[in-house]
């Protein structure tokens, strides 16, 4: 699983003109679920978005997570963050999981980041047509693959 995770003020979701998930201060979380992507995958990408520490301390230092700030945090499904560039000009997809295993592994990553993150997780709609707008703090965006964690 690939997550670009941002910093930010302030993020939304909209659909159809909708709002259907909405943060403050917190981390906005773009996830994308790879073909052969198992549990393990979305447990160890919701532990660490969960105690990634970097937010800002009394010091200016990035050394506290989002539970730290009592931040909070909105999760949208992305499959595009699996695409494969290497040949020609329009993305390849072939990496990306269809839905029917996609969709639990990504339920299970939003369940795991509340349990881990002891709060809810606001979301987009998986497969909808969503426009994601966000004030980037920092700007502080940081890519994570499940599958490099060395």
């Amino acid at each position: 699983m690939r997550a670009v995770i941002q910093r930010v003020r302030a993020a939304e979701v909209m659909i159809d003109g909708a709002s259907v998930g909405r943060i403050g201060l917190g981390l906005l979380v773009l996830v994308g679920v790879e073909v052969g992507d198992g549990a393990a995958d979305a447990d160890w990408l919701a532990e660490k978005i969960a105690r990634m520490r970097i937010f800002a301390d009394s010091e200016g230092k990035m050394n506290r997570s989002v539970v730290d700030i009592d931040g909070e945090l909105l999760a949208v499904s992305q499959f595009t963050l699996q695409a494969s560039t290497q040949k020609g000009n329009r993305p390849g997809f072939v990496r990306a999981a269809r839905p029917e295993e996609a969709v639990p592994l990504y339920e299970r990553f939003v369940a795991e980041l509340a349990r881990g993150a002891a709060r809810p997780v606001a979301r987009g709609v998986f497969a909808a047509d969503m426009q994601v707008s966000l004030v980037n703090d920092g700007p502080v965006t940081i890519l994570i693959d499940s599958r490099r964690r060395e």
